[in-house]
């Protein structure tokens, strides 16, 4: 492939290249560092790089190919991995000084499976600290002077800064797709349980999940494939029964896919462009506009009593270590020790009928939901990390939900639409994406 821009490749072109011996794993590697070297220290999205350990495992990599052993489906591909998921070759350090140097003895799940499948874990990605608020170092690859989001910045601003194809996350409340959709990336926040949490820090079993950033669908089918699955390490995780999300996201749909345009009871903290660019699309589609029940506003509050209470429960001995940490964190963990088991208990409950109730749209008229990713676009400053309130239902019900980057306001910024599907309908939701691309792109 000689004069291509291997950096420009996606996971799913550069894959079958290496397998096939067109570019080597080094030579990717190689151009991945390149771009590294040119752009990072204006983004600052990565936290731990070691350049020459990313080298000797493509090295590796080549060799083990040459000698006719088996390789995997991400034979190669570089991956960002956000710090708070355990690798034996870093630090993981959550983004906090009171876990400065921590080194951990063992790969979390998620980046056993990936190695397994043969990715290099190029280095550790930037994060708030403990997941939450307080911002990182990293900056908005669109924009230096905006905010790249969080609590997931350094994994989306590594994809749109073209430094890797892929990257991993979590999202508690926003974390996956708020960013995906201030850097102008593709995510996928996956229904609860689909992806083991086994070695990344919990923030809250009742709402964390793993997610991914890529540069298309194809990508984050891609990665799917290689990291679902139960695992005794998680005990929300089970199995999938989808054979291959590539193979269902390449699927064309058997009819046109249906939408209903949810606005949420949070519609007016959009601002005025992405109301009307949501709207248009959502006219364009021929979405069915849906009124969620006037108690689904309580929503909000429930996920914020379950998220302060298992963080308080999860993470305040972190307090006690001594140490710095932000003004953020300190008043989550206040605030979640003053819930009272009544309360959390019925936002719990809550949760799940919120749920059954969303349960009803998929089943009657849509195949998946509309809905802003963001309130906008990625605010200006670095100070704060942007709102969640419009990844907050689905965080809190469980349901898959996608970024898709097709949207910008007159300045040329990205504007997120988020499509929603229904719990362990992961495949669907992916078609659906890819279908809703091809449309948009082609017309």
């Amino acid at each position: 492939m000689s004069g291509t821009d291997l950096t420009a490749l996606t996971a799913t072109e550069a894959a079958p290249e290496i397998a096939r011996g067109a570019i080597s794993a080094e030579d990717y590697m190689a151009a991945c560092l390149e771009r590294i070297a040119a752009v990072e220290s204006e983004v600052r999205a990565f936290v731990h790089l070691d350049p020459d350990r990313a080298l000797a495992q493509a090295r590796a990599l080549d060799r083990m190919k040459a000698d006719g052993e088996r390789i995997g489906p991400l034979h190669g591909i570089p991956i960002g991995i956000k710090d708070i998921f355990d690798t034996a070759d870093y630090p993981t350090e959550y983004g906090s000084p009171i876990f400065a140097g921590r080194r951990p003895d063992a790969d979390a799940t998620a980046v056993r499976k990936l190695r397994e499948a043969g990715a290099v874990i190029i280095g550790k990605t930037v994060t708030t600290e403990f997941a939450y608020f307080h911002p990182g170092k990293a900056r908005n690859p669109r924009d230096l002077n905006r905010t790249p989001g969080g609590s997931s910045s350094g994994s989306a601003a590594v994809v749109a800064a073209g430094m890797v194809p892929l990257a991993i996350g979590s999202q508690t409340n926003g974390s996956v797709i708020r960013p995906a959709a201030f850097c102008g990336v593709f995510a996928v926040k996956p229904s609860h349980g689909l992806i083991s949490r086994g070695g990344a820090l919990m923030l809250s079993r009742n709402l964390d999940h793993v997610g991914a950033f890529a540069r298309s669908i194809e990508d984050l089918a891609l990665i799917l494939d290689v990291l679902v699955g139960q695992d005794s390490a998680d005990p929300d995780s089970r199995p999938y029964a989808s054979p291959s999300f590539r193979v269902s996201a390449a699927e064309v749909p058997p009819i046109a896919p249906s939408y209903a345009l949810v606005r949420t009871p949070m519609w007016d903290k959009a601002d005025g462009d992405t109301r009307s660019a949501i709207e248009d699309l959502a006219k364009e589609l021929g979405a069915r506009e849906v009124d969620l029940p006037d108690d689904y506003r309580a929503a909000w509050e429930a996920q914020r009593i379950i998220m302060a209470t298992d963080m308080a429960h999860n993470l305040g001995a972190f307090l006690e270590r001594g140490g710095e940490a932000s003004k953020q964190f300190r008043d989550l963990i206040a605030e979640g020790r003053k819930v009272t088991a009544v309360r959390y208990l019925a936002a719990v409950r809550d949760a799940r009928r919120y749920a059954d109730g969303m349960m009803g749209i998929f089943e009657q008229f849509a195949d998946a939901i509309i809905t802003p990713s963001a309130r906008g676009v990625a605010p200006l400053g670095i100070e704060a990390t942007g709102d969640p309130v419009f990844c907050t239902l689905w965080s809190l019900i469980g349901f898959p939900s996608l970024n898709l980057p097709l949207l910008a306001n007159d300045a040329g910024l990205p504007i997120g639409v988020q499509l929603v599907g229904a719990p362990g309908r992961d495949e669907r939701l992916l078609r659906t994406g890819r279908a809703l691309v091809q449309q948009l792109t082609e017309a």
